[in-house]
């Protein structure tokens, strides 16, 4: 799972609630987030591969919101595989881990094992927020028809940037001057918190404001191709923002036991005595939603490609194909099967306006499709029903 509480636990003087949490049951705790995020990466593996049964259609063109759900789940993997490896070593080698507690010692490598794969699985998981705000960004750019695949450009910059930053500065005000002083205070922990959990925060409260206006911008763009919004427009808008619901659903499930977890150790770390006996149920919570955090946190790759993509199913096909993503083979039928031949008798005037409206309902037809529903079933049958798609 993805906590600051592994970055503090490197320190060999740590904070008697990091102590608690990464003492209680450390062998079943590194064994839930092997399972998990095992499962998580095969399923995501396989949600990613196409499939047989499916018709090859021409790929429209490449847009930034289908490269940015890519690199989501790219994020989700790697930092998945972060987490089997760093508990796999804590199982496989118990003594070498129990070294990092040493405060007198020559042996550098438990230290600089605990605090590398600490880094990569934070760093892989906050540029993957960054890259979840970005789609919301990017999607309501796209409807505004002020975004285009050249901004993938900035995002990349933005997202990897602001992870490594963020990540860089919180572990070196954490561990600053040596490893074997930090966490004598929380002048030196919260930094680290506030800058791990920023890019967390912002999409649970930015997002959803981001989406919801994209909705919007959505209605106002379909009623504004022929001015009128029929049921089918309103089944699209209707498709778009349920898409937008699972994937801040899938978000809050993942990632809301983190932010308990981190409160409750707050305020045990607040206390005196975490031990004493009117705290016995907030302890007992704390460790209940740390487990919860090992299963739920890695879980999250395999989540989002249902929330992406839909179930894609099990038959693999291993032959390498380009692959459609599916909410843009709305556009790429209806333009490749609904477009008529330009008469050569028009004259200039009335082809010219012809070639304006026909340029205009594409980029109409572009700016939907990136934000469809992922789910195949319907999406032709509206697609061909829907005035929106029908050729001009």
């Amino acid at each position: 799972m993805a906590s600051p509480r592994l970055e503090t636990y490197c320190c060999p003087n740590r904070d008697a609630a990091t102590q608690l949490v990464m003492n209680f049951q450390p062998e079943v705790f590194c064994g839930v987030c092997i399972g998990s995020a095992s499962v998580s990466l095969l399923l995501t593996i396989l949600q990613l591969l196409p499939k047989k049964g499916q018709s090859p259609r021409k790929m429209p063109k490449a847009s930034s919101s289908s490269t940015i759900l890519l690199l989501i789940s790219i994020c989700d993997i790697l930092g998945g595989l972060g987490m089997i490896f760093r508990s796999s070593v804590w199982l496989g080698f118990p003594g070498f881990i129990a070294n990092i507690s040493v405060v007198n010692r020559t042996d550098v490598w438990p230290s600089a094992f605990c605090v590398g794969s600490a880094m990569w699985i934070q760093l892989l998981y906050s540029a993957g927020f960054w890259w979840l705000f970005c789609y919301a960004v990017d999607s309501y750019l796209v409807v505004r028809r002020s975004a285009g695949l050249s901004t993938i450009v900035l995002y990349h910059m933005m997202t990897w940037g602001l992870a490594v930053m963020l990540c860089v500065e919180g572990i070196a005000l954490l561990y600053y001057p040596s490893l074997s002083s930090c966490e004598n205070g929380l002048e030196h922990a919260v930094p680290h918190y506030i800058t791990t959990y920023a890019p967390l925060l912002l999409v649970l409260m930015v997002n959803p404001i981001l989406f919801r206006r994209t909705v919007s911008a959505v209605a106002s763009l379909l009623k504004g191709r022929q001015g009128i919004y029929t049921e089918n427009e309103r089944r699209l808008g209707t498709e778009i923002q349920i898409r937008f619901f699972k994937i801040m659903l899938v978000f809050v499930i993942c990632w809301s036991s983190n932010i308990i977890n981190e409160s409750l150790l707050f305020y045990l770390e607040m206390q005196p005595d975490i031990n004493e006996m009117p705290l016995k149920n907030i302890r007992s919570a704390a460790l209940i939603t740390w487990i919860i955090m090992g299963v739920l946190n890695p879980m999250q790759g395999f989540l989002f490609t249902l929330a992406f993509y839909g179930w894609t199913g099990w038959r693999v096909d291993l032959k390498w194909r380009k692959r459609e993503i599916p909410w843009e083979s709305m556009s790429s039928s209806t333009v490749g099967e609904n477009a008529y031949p330009s008469p050569v008798n028009y004259q200039s005037n009335a082809h010219d306006s012809k070639k304006i409206s026909t340029t205009d309902s594409q980029q109409t037809d572009d700016a939907i499709s990136m934000l469809s529903e992922g789910n195949t079933s319907g999406e032709d049958r509206l697609t061909r029903s829907s005035p929106i798609y029908q050729g001009w």
